[in-house]
């Protein structure tokens, strides 16, 4: 199993989720509205972390399995599962395997900004495949490749427009952005281009479906990210097996 970077992070992790500064605030909505009603399906909250997606599932019905390879975050999952019974399980397990499900074994499988933390997508996308009843369905969402790329940055202009700089989109592999206060700053992130990761999903025979990309807007004028009204933050897809 591999150690995770979020545990060294964890608490700090798990407050940011909570009071929603991070895309998790942006993003969590239409991830949910992406999945629809799945009520009474059997589901996979894969790299849950500290199960902010898995809490609002089970809410809505779902029979949810959380895995992360992060120890203390699922002990966070855990803790707020004691305080809140949902019917949540959490298991250490890793993306790229799913040893804990069988085969076609699962209705659905989310991952909520999670993806581009692991190595392997591939082995990832192989592991979800291998899952998925036929019919299945995969939703995830990533920080969007076309605009999160090693060497990107934020630029003020002289009008005094915060705008985001293009890097080297094409260098797929592990990069951390300096000075950068939040998570992608703390953890780094793989990167991988549009194609790597929606090809991936084709060769492992899962048809994608929809793809959406959202506005973040209602963000604070004078914030460092005010361009993520110009630009897409991330981008989330969801597939089925099959």
């Amino acid at each position: 199993m591999r150690i995770s970077a979020y545990d060294e992070i964890a608490e700090w992790y798990d407050e940011q989720v909570r009071t929603g500064t991070l895309l998790h605030g942006f993003v969590l909505p239409a991830l949910l509205e992406l999945i629809g009603d799945v009520r009474g399906q059997r589901v996979c909250d894969l790299a849950c972390g500290q199960g902010i997606v898995a809490r609002e599932l089970a809410r809505r019905g779902t029979h949810v399995t959380g895995v992360d390879i992060s120890a203390r975050l699922l002990a966070l999952a855990r803790t707020e599962e004691a305080r809140e019974p949902l019917g949540i399980i959490y298991q250490l397990d890793d993306g790229q395997r799913l040893d804990s499900f069988e085969d076609a074994s699962l209705d659905g499988v989310v991952s909520n900004m999670a993806l581009m933390d692991i190595p392997d997508v591939g082995a990832t996308y192989r592991a979800v495949a291998r899952v998925l009843r036929p019919g299945g369905w995969l939703a995830f969402s990533i920080t969007h490749p076309c605009v999160q790329m090693p060497d990107s940055d934020w630029l003020e202009r002289d009008d005094g427009q915060i705008a985001r700089v293009s890097g080297h989109y094409f260098a797929e592999g592990y990069w951390a952005p300096e000075n950068a206060p939040g998570v992608r700053g703390r953890v780094g992130a793989q990167h991988r281009t549009l194609g790597t990761y929606l090809n991936g999903l084709i060769e492992e025979g899962l048809r994608i479906e929809r793809l959406v990309e959202p506005r973040f807007e209602g963000i604070a004028a004078g914030s460092a990210r005010t361009a993520y009204r110009d630009v897409p933050g991330a981008l989330l897809v969801r597939c089925s097996r099959a």
